[in-house]
């Protein structure tokens, strides 16, 4: 005969329940304040909705977050710029060559980030970063400049091998750059309005812009000349 549980151990489940919760709520509230944030922007989004999303009071979401600044820091952290060293680190230890190295990073760029709902997150700084400077330098520091660093080492990589000929790798960047940022912002703006009437294809976007920026990038050894 099973043996009835006793009021301890009902107690004990109850508390390992809370506990779970507990710590499953700073990632429901990065979750339900991505949503937001992404949906409405930065400013239009109020504490209380997100904590209401999430499930929880606007004094539990504060009890994790001391503002919705420190809420929205975290939310880029936990998506983008918190996966840097993960990133950088499959940089270092790719075997193929700079071409493919570009195209791969691009292509992974677009399943991770582009395809996600965090690619909304630059959509929301272009648009809202003159009204919160604080905000701007913090993704300044945070995402563009070690993003634009490991950009500048894929090029710089190809150029000190000889694939890529000689070019200013600083500028280098914003072509690999450009594409990248023209699809969060059609994905987060314009894309969803044209499902099936000039939907576009955004891994044969990619494609297609590797292979024109390649033709200009790679160094072609000369043909030899016909045997008279």
């Amino acid at each position: 005969m099973p043996t009835l549980p006793t009021l301890c151990d009902i107690a004990s489940s109850a508390r390992a329940k809370r506990e779970r919760r507990k710590d499953a709520r700073p990632g429901e509230l990065l979750a339900a304040a991505l949503e937001l944030f992404v949906e409405k922007g930065f400013a239009a989004t109020r504490a209380e909705e997100v904590a209401k999303l999430a499930g929880v009071s606007k004094g539990t979401l504060f009890l994790y977050f001391s503002s919705k600044e420190e809420l929205f820091k975290a939310v880029v952290r936990e998506n983008i710029s918190g996966r840097f060293s993960e990133w950088s680190a499959e940089l270092e230890t790719f075997e193929g060559n700079s071409a493919d190295l570009l195209r791969y990073c691009m292509t992974a760029w677009w399943e991770r980030v582009g395809s996600t709902k965090a690619s909304g997150i630059s959509k929301l700084m272009m648009s809202e970063a003159g009204n919160f400077p604080e905000l701007a330098a913090f993704y300044q520091e945070e995402v563009v400049k070690p993003g634009n660093d490991l950009i500048r080492r894929v090029l710089q990589r190809g150029v000190d091998s000889g694939e890529f000929r000689q070019l200013n790798v600083e500028y280098g960047v914003y072509l690999l750059l450009a594409p990248m940022m023209f699809l969060a912002l059609w994905r987060h703006s314009l894309g969803p309005c044209v499902a099936g009437n000039g939907e576009l294809d955004p891994i044969a976007y990619l494609n297609t812009h590797i292979d024109n920026l390649l033709l200009g990038l790679t160094v072609r050894t000369p043909a030899a000349p016909n045997a008279s």
